[in-house]
């Protein structure tokens, strides 16, 4: 699977361990994000993990921020993006079922990194249900 990935300066360390933990399972990564803990711009990040997604060059992607909040607006202002702001692995497995989110946001400062790496999990192996959700993901872009 290949999945794209930006962060702002409040993910490095997520990144990272997510990144290492994608490639040891064999995905293919896009490494948008920043590695410095220096301050910089979150949507110079979202928007190129958004892109990457709309133009199928990744399957999927993950964002990470502070809150997480910042970062997913960026990215939901994408036409065929869905960022789905997660911090549990529960609320990753509706993101897909229900809401067919094709991007995960990440809050770094609110969750801890093994969670993170289930959610992860949770989020890139679960499929959308369909059915009665497939007429209300249709609702949600603006044509």
């Amino acid at each position: 699977m290949k999945i794209a990935i930006g962060n702002d300066h409040a993910g490095p360390d997520y990144k990272h361990a997510i990144v290492a933990y994608l490639e040891k399972q064999g995905h293919e990564i896009t490494n948008h994000g920043t590695d410095s803990v220096d301050s910089v711009d979150y949507p110079d990040f979202g928007h190129l993990v958004a892109q990457d997604v709309t133009n199928k060059v990744a399957d999927f992607g993950i964002v990470i921020c502070g809150s997480g909040n910042g970062i997913a607006m960026t990215a939901n202002k994408h036409q065929a993006i869905r960022a789905a702001l997660c911090w549990n692995k529960e609320i990753a497995f509706l993101a897909r079922t229900h809401n067919d989110a094709n991007v995960l946001s990440i809050p770094a400062r609110f969750t801890a990194i093994p969670q993170v790496l289930e959610m992860v999990d949770v989020f890139l192996q679960t499929p959308f249900e369909g059915g009665r959700h497939a007429q209300r993901v249709e609702k949600i872009s603006c044509k």
